[in-house]
């Protein structure tokens, strides 16, 4: 008997959500949002306050979603700080409801619900080929974070039987791989190219052919790498707080949006989405009764890529991880923050983008607001300069540049300085 499924023998989705027309899938999506808003209100004393005049039945689309505040992940440490254990973000206490909680740098407290599956994992695993019968090699951290739990629990809804072998030990993993013959693997690529190679020098036999990878990039050298020594890997985007956001299949086209999340590519600093393809901010809102995070700014950089997936899943698609969104620099000692490079331009409706270029000639710090205007004048340029003075109390230049000019990269602060 084989062991493993293959991807000819089994069903081709997860489920039929995943080709449901998008009319459909939003209309889904936003029929079941007022009651998550709702529970969150009810449950969670963070949303009972942030959400205190929000009628939750009123929230029924994406532009009445996008009035709601974003909560960012880099402000949960400090709001963490002041209301333990999750900042008053979870919809539950300690009991039967949370079988864990975890630990991001920070650090960041996670807490794990008792449903199978609480990080929805087992869509993207089951995209990337695993299934019944596939023993999978799990080498995500069992200690302290959640990465181990999060491929662990979605390999188990699928029916695969996993080998919690944590990170390191190199030798030892080799060896499980000699005398187990896992042929699925979870983990970071990096570790699986040393694993390859370790298994040639041992002189043992790979027995890996299927991989879910994440946690940092998979670059098409290395992705060519792990092609040619047999295995058939793919990426997924998820994180401790939200789990699974997005994930490969096999068109190899950007990633398809996880069928429970509602996704929002907004301006970096802001709450207000870009248009489509544009570079912005990830924004997610989950149905988590457990951690009901509501408009969750992961503070990581992305778009959305027009049309569906030649695979035949209609879920929009991503670009993957493009950066950091949080851009926050100092100059001449003075913090500034993205939010304020977007409130001046707020100020002034002739500005259709704006970006903050930090230079150091001379090693002087010099800020330059690079506008994009269709027409602009010395009235309007004093007038923004003078906007740039009160907000951020520093002073800088304003450049004006044509429309659709700046970089499509996400960035409203560039920092160009150099100190060599």
């Amino acid at each position: 008997m084989t062991q493993g499924t293959t991807r000819a023998a089994r069903r081709r989705y997860y489920d039929e959500r995943e080709t449901w027309p998008q009319e459909r899938r939003e209309a889904d999506l936003f029929a079941r949002l007022p009651a998550q808003i709702a529970h969150a209100k009810a449950h969670a004393p963070a949303y009972a306050r942030l959400l205190a005049d929000i009628d939750p039945s009123e929230i029924t689309s994406r532009a009445a979603l996008a009035r709601l505040p974003v909560v960012r992940k880099s402000e949960l440490l400090e709001l963490q700080q002041r209301e333990r254990p999750f900042g008053g973000f979870a919809a539950v206490g300690w009991g039967r409801e949370v079988l864990r909680v975890f630990a991001s740098p920070g650090p960041i407290y996670e807490p794990e619900g008792n449903r199978p599956d609480h990080y929805r994992m087992a869509r993207a695993l089951f995209a990337a080929g695993f299934g019944e019968g596939d023993l999978v090699q799990n080498t995500f951290s069992y200690h302290m974070t959640p990465a181990g739990s999060m491929m662990e629990t979605g390999a188990h809804a699928l029916g695969c039987t996993v080998f919690p072998a944590g990170v390191g030990q190199t030798e030892l993993q080799v060896q499980a791989i000699a005398d187990l013959k896992p042929n699925a693997y979870t983990g970071t690529p990096s570790f699986l190219r040393i694993l390859i190679h370790k298994c040639r020098e041992a002189g043992v036999a790979l027995s890996l052919r299927k991989a879910f990878v994440s946690g940092e990039a998979f670059p098409p050298a290395l992705q060519r790498e792990v092609a040619e020594a047999g295995i058939d890997a793919y990426q997924g985007y998820a994180t401790a707080d939200l789990g699974l956001v997005a994930y490969e299949t096999e068109a190899r086209e950007g990633l398809v949006l996880d069928e429970d999340v509602i996704v929002e590519i907004v301006r970096p600093g802001g709450s207000e989405p870009v248009p489509e393809g544009e570079v912005g901010e990830v924004v997610v809102t989950t149905f988590n009764p457990v951690y009901p995070l509501i408009r969750f700014g992961t503070g990581d950089l992305s778009a959305v890529l027009p049309g569906i997936s030649p695979c035949g899943r209609t879920n929009t698609r991503i670009r993957g991880w493009l950066g950091r969104a949080d851009q926050t620099t100092k100059v001449k000692g003075m913090f500034v923050h993205p939010s304020q490079v977007l409130a001046v331009a707020s100020r002034h409706p002739e500005v259709r983008r704006a970006r903050l270029v930090v230079e150091n000639p001379n090693l002087s710090d010099v800020m330059i607001l690079e506008c994009e205007v269709a027409q602009g004048d010395d009235d309007l340029r004093q007038a923004i300069e003078t906007s740039l003075r009160e907000i951020t109390k520093l002073r800088g230049e304003v450049r004006f540049v044509p429309p659709g000019s700046l970089p499509n990269d996400g960035k409203v602060i560039d920092d160009r300085r150099k100190y060599d």
